[in-house]
């Protein structure tokens, strides 16, 4: 029975890991897609000053040039944590079914388990925009 317990708490541990893990990504690609958006108004803003607005034209301004390479990087940073969610999502998954099951045999066998704070899903999709 006190293997059963510890087995439980480990699990239960392992869950609550991962949930953080992705709520803590979910944060990071919530913030760098804030300083996207931050970063194109910025772009705009410099083109409406300079009154070019051409990638390619000989006149375009440094600053927008270096603003852009910038958000083109966070958005490569943002699409390498997308495929982090998927997987920390998916191993969460596993966890919890995991969880469920020990939970499941142990009040199969009559065994009193301590109360486990609910599982509860975590937050659905997040938009990725690139």
């Amino acid at each position: 029975m006190r293997s059963k317990e510890s087995m439980l708490r480990l699990h239960r541990f392992k869950v609550e890991d991962k949930r953080r893990q992705v709520a803590e990504i979910e944060f990071m690609i919530s913030d760098m897609e804030a300083k996207v958006t931050e970063f194109n108004k910025q772009i705009e803003l410099e083109e409406k000053r300079t009154g070019v607005d051409d990638i390619n034209h000989f006149n375009y301004s440094m600053t927008a040039k270096s603003i852009r390479v910038r958000g083109d990087n966070i958005k490569k940073s943002i699409s390498d944590l997308a495929d982090q969610y998927d997987k920390a999502k998916a191993e969460l998954a596993e966890e919890e079914a995991e969880l469920r099951k020990i939970e499941l045999l142990a009040q199969k066998n009559g065994e009193q388990i301590s109360t486990a704070p609910e599982i509860k899903p975590v937050m659905s999709g997040i938009g990725v925009r690139i």
